[in-house]
């Protein structure tokens, strides 16, 4: 596959792993009551933001190669070997994209007025329908902002997936390991070629979703 379209594959895939997780724990962490260890819990969710890529690759190296329990047993005896491969680069992906959309999300949570919530838990309305009907329609800007701000951090990340992924082409050589190989060979016009297509992905990317959340704002009456 080109490294546009491993790319695109390896976002998608970080985005499917990511969200489902992602929206859970922020409806945990944004609507919740307080707990013992929260600030913890917030503190370990952020840490593939602060952290080098290159610390998150390396423990995913230990966890899915042979050094490890969970790693023997993935190879072993299931047979799934993610190394080297476009699998392990959607995970290195969905780790370090996740926190982005799981703390944008819970922060919009949070700002939707409880009482909302309330009054729907009185009327009998359970928390899974709470979810889909109350909080993310209200919520619909701020999940939008941090889906595509991880998108777009699956779309560029390099460190961690160059530790896990590797860089073969037409395997596992994304658009940021492609641009880095035509760099390390002297090969100045496929580097600018890929630093334009990066960059031109990232702003219709994002002014997809300014223009969407723009209209539909405008649609109900709110201010853009």
């Amino acid at each position: 596959m080109s490294p546009l379209t491993l790319s695109l594959l390896v976002a998608t895939a970080a985005m499917l792993l990511a969200v489902p997780p992602g929206l859970v724990t922020a409806w945990w962490l944004g609507t919740g009551r307080p707990f013992p260890g929260k600030s913890l819990v917030e503190t370990l969710l952020t840490l593939p933001l602060v952290l080098p890529p290159t610390v998150v690759g390396f423990g995913l190296l230990l966890v899915l190669g042979q050094q490890t329990a969970l790693g023997r047993f993935l190879n072993d005896t299931l047979g799934v070997r993610l190394l080297l491969t476009w699998q392990a680069a959607a995970i290195a992906s969905a780790i370090m994209a996740a926190p982005l959309f799981t703390r944008t999300a819970a922060a919009a949570f949070a700002a939707v007025d409880p009482d909302l919530l309330d009054a729907g838990r009185t009327l009998g309305a359970s928390e899974g329908r709470l979810l889909f009907r109350v909080l993310i329609p209200l919520s619909y800007r701020g999940l939008l902002a941090g889906g595509t701000l991880a998108f777009a951090r699956a779309l560029g990340e390099f460190g961690a997936t160059l530790m896990v992924a590797g860089t073969i082409p037409g395997r596992t050589q994304t658009l940021p390991l492609s641009l880095y190989a035509a760099v390390q060979n002297g090969k100045n016009e496929a580097a600018l070629r890929d630093a334009v297509l990066l960059s031109l992905l990232a702003f219709a990317l994002v002014g997809t979703i300014s223009l969407y959340t723009g209209t539909v704002a405008t649609r109900r009456g709110e201010r853009p």
